[in-house]
């Protein structure tokens, strides 16, 4: 179905780098992430997930989106 939605241009930005690297719609990309928001039991126990991935804590998010593009920008300006 489609409609005309708002959306963060960081979210929206997060969503199509994740289509892209699953060859995927932006918007599939979105309905399984309204679905997982909607299916969770308390909203309050997604801010709080600490849930290792490979042994690792993943940091909170501080309201960017880190690309591959902007990875091989910082890269060249250190010249690593």
């Amino acid at each position: 179905m489609r409609t005309t939605l708002d959306i963060d241009d960081d979210l929206l930005l997060a969503a199509k780098e994740i289509a892209r690297r699953e060859r995927r719609s932006a918007g599939s990309v979105v309905s399984d992430f309204v679905r997982l928001g909607m299916s969770a039991a308390n909203h309050d126990d997604l801010a709080k997930d600490e849930t290792a991935v490979f042994g690792f804590h993943p940091f909170r998010s501080r309201g960017g989106v880190v690309t591959n593009e902007l990875i091989d920008r910082l890269r060249e300006q250190t010249g690593d």
